[in-house]
């Protein structure tokens, strides 16, 4: 694999010529950059008006390595060839390097440019490409492409302080002007041309105008790289620093490759049906998406690229100029901005426990509340650079700070849950790395129900920024006082500073929405233990469940909601015991979604080792299943969830405004469940078969009122 690495833009606030004077300080040897050992000329040649200056040289490097790779390599130093052409008219240096040892077996190509800035010509600009293709060494390809990145971006930054340091060298010995490049007269033209080496008029002697390594060591991980002067399309470092924040090199690399990717797609580049970018989104709104996928670009350009187009299609770049909140939300939503912490992060206040969430879902539907949600996030990215400039410093994401007062059963309303979860998938997909810290108090006993419930659908590194304090644990130190100044504590957590967030309350029944059907006991009950299980179905290895069944006259009893793809449910039966095998996730967002479980065997024949007692029944993404099977056999009962065979290999819908679950899909290569299943006597099974309904069970859901014929012996209910 080719390893690639584009640099920003470097300004030295100093003229083109000062800036050359410094670099050739460095040569033939360079004190200040220790693996550099020296240099050897092995061409040099000047133009006729000795405007153009070329030398090409080999240099010597020292390579970090460990000693026995050295001995196994055969050699103690490498060598690189350096070609440097300096154009004093235009006042460019183009430097460019390659490997010269093992170069059959590596493959090492450099690019840099020192170029006059297009705004002010008395400023230098420096900008940095290479590429590093290990085909083989001795075994070790692994061991030597780690040891060359890390010696390369070591050397990056070095580089420019090298330079730096040369330039008060020059400064302090009252070196301050050199004057440009000039013409000379014809006859000095005439006169040179019989001269091997010349002199360049106000610079230095040739032998020192040259290049001994560029600025960093080689041995790198890289792209080849643009040469031209730096326009408006390129990102100064200076600017990445200030309102970025700190980046390894290699992080700004991936920054600016990822966005040089997106304006080439913008401006039409892509290939025919390809994707192409609406607009070039802001360079915070990128640093996010590969923050998300730990600097991998291939995965943060795909999750970009569907983020975008989801937002393309819902117009959620002008949702804060299009969006006005019901006045019932403005009311009963107990949420708002309040000032910032003391990291000068923007603060959402949300007062959960005092919110009435299921007469919210009941009165407005879950597309308000997620179009009001992502209203929030569009103002919190707003504030973040309103804060930024403010500040003087990055400021990219915001605090949330939750207080559970008030949090009881109420809130763990099935439907409720299952809007909650919806939208943290939403946010989490198009909003990666906006939330820096969420504070949650007066966190109530049954908080680590809801917790148990919503926990694996949020990211690992979002849940890692997570700090709850229960009762009164938030006050004092090691709590708020740690994050929020004094005076921007709320005073209803004993502050001082008066909250505007609304107070609340429950929605009045009479706004509930008209379509919906009357609240009834015995239709929505809410869920009084931690009853449901998440489970992932990943492409080729299903989730399965064992009930081991003792009397032959029992009923199993399921109910599952499909969050995320199509499924294909079945129930097997068989007399041998299954061994339970879990599927390995093959990476960070295949396990935090809960559980995959195999317990079929492979070598399992169907017929022989186990038979099919359902129809396989296709579940579609946003349905929810309720069924039953009475048992005539003892053994061993599995329940399977396999992904639906029909499933594109890559997410090629979105969803339409009204359908939030299928705003969900972002990947075809796993689906998402939520389950619950029960065993019951038949001596304790009532109502239809569809009914689900045992009187000692906790298994609470009902399917819409059915009839079921006493003669069947299975039964399935699809609520959409």
């Amino acid at each position: 694999m080719v390893q690639k690495y584009q640099s920003p833009v470097r300004v030295y606030k100093y003229p083109f010529e000062l800036v050359m004077a410094a670099y050739e300080k460095r040569f033939p040897t360079c004190p200040e950059i220790p693996v550099f050992l020296g240099s050897e000329i092995l061409q040099e040649s000047k133009s006729d008006d000795g405007a153009v200056h070329i030398v090409e040289r080999s240099c010597k490097l020292n390579v970090d390595a460990p000693r026995l790779l050295k001995k196994i390599a055969g050699v103690e130093y490498v060598f690189f060839i350096q070609k440097n052409t300096v154009n004093w008219k235009e006042r460019t240096l183009l430097i460019e390097a390659h490997n010269e040892t093992f170069s059959n077996r590596v493959v090492v190509l450099e690019m840099c440019s020192y170029s006059v800035h297009p705004e002010n010509e008395e400023w230098t600009c420096f900008e940095q490409s290479a590429s590093l293709d290990i085909k083989s060494f001795f075994g070790f390809e692994s061991t030597v492409e780690k040891i060359a990145m890390k010696q390369y971006t070591a050397n990056i930054k070095r580089g420019k302080e090298v330079i730096e340091h040369y330039l008060k060298e020059l400064i302090s010995q009252g070196i301050t002007f050199i004057p440009r490049w000039t013409p000379p007269p014809v006859s000095r033209q005439k006169e040179k041309r019989a001269l091997a080496v010349g002199h360049n008029p106000g610079i230095v002697p040739a032998e020192s105008c040259m290049h001994g390594t560029t600025k960093e060591q080689p041995g790198s991980s890289c792209p080849a790289a643009e040469t031209t002067s730096p326009d408006a399309d390129k990102l100064d470092a200076d600017y990445i620093e200030r309102y970025l924040g700190q980046l390894t090199p290699m992080q700004e690399s991936c920054l600016i490759r990822l966005r040089q990717w997106l304006q080439e797609m913008h401006k039409g580049k892509s290939e025919a049906g390809e994707w192409k970018p609406e607009k070039i989104p802001k360079d915070e709104h990128i640093l996010r998406f590969l923050r998300a996928r730990d600097f991998n670009i291939d995965k943060a350009r795909e999750m970009l690229c569907q983020s975008l187009t989801w937002r393309k299609q819902y117009q959620v770049d002008y949702i804060l100029q299009t969006w006005r909140p019901p006045s019932l939300l403005e009311e009963y939503y107990t949420g708002g901005w309040h000032y910032q912490d003391k990291d000068g992060r923007p603060l959402y206040i949300l007062r959960l426990g005092q919110m009435d969430t299921k007469g919210l879902v009941k009165a407005l539907g879950e597309e308000s509340l997620l179009r009001h949600v992502l209203s929030i996030n569009e103002e919190g990215q707003k504030r973040c650079e309103e804060n930024t400039n403010l500040f003087g410093r990055p400021i990219t994401s915001w605090t949330c700070l939750v207080d559970l007062e008030g949090l009881n059963m109420r809130h763990l309303w099935r439907p409720g849950v299952k809007a909650l979860l919806r939208i943290i998938e939403v946010v989490e997909d198009n909003y990666p790395e906006t939330l820096g810290r969420l504070l949650i108090v007066r966190a109530p006993r049954v908080f680590p129900v809801l917790w148990t419930l919503v926990s694996p659908f949020i990211n690992e590194n979002t849940r890692q920024k997570f700090l709850i304090y229960s009762g009164n644990n938030y006050q004092g130190p090691g709590g708020l006082v740690d994050y929020l100044d004094k005076d921007v504590i709320p005073d209803f957590l004993g502050g001082e500073c008066v909250c505007n967030v609304p107070e609340g309350g429950l929605v009045p029944k009479s706004l509930y929405q008209t379509d919906e059907e009357p609240e009834n006991s015995d239709h929505i009950r809410l869920w009084t233990e931690t009853i449901y299980h998440s489970a992932n179905v990943l492409k080729g290895a299903p989730h399965e469940i064992v009930v081991e069944i003792l009397e032959g006259e029992s009923v199993i009893t399921w109910d599952f909601d499909i969050l995320k793809g199509d499924v294909v449910f079945c129930l097997f039966h068989s007399k041998r015991a299954p061994e339970t095998s879990r599927k390995e996730a093959t990476s960070s967002s295949a396990s935090t979604a809960g559980d995959n479980v195999q317990l079929i065997d492979k070598s399992w024949v169907l017929g022989v080792d186990y038979s099919r007692m359902e129809s396989p029944l296709v579940c579609r993404e946003g349905e929810s299943i309720q069924g039953s099977h009475v048992t005539r056999w003892p053994g061993f009962y599995v329940l399977q969830w396999k992904m639906h065979s029909s499933l594109p290999c890559s997410g090629t819908s979105l969803p339409r405004v009204d359908d939030v679950l299928a705003s969900l899909q972002v990947s075809s290569h796993k689906c998402k469940l939520m389950y619950y299943f029960e065993v019951l006597a038949s001596k304790d099974f009532r109502g239809s078969m569809s009914s689900l309904e045992s009187c000692n069970s906790g298994f609470s859901q009902l399917s819409a009122a059915t009839t079921s014929s006493n003669q069947s012996q299975s039964s399935s209910l699809i609520s959409r």
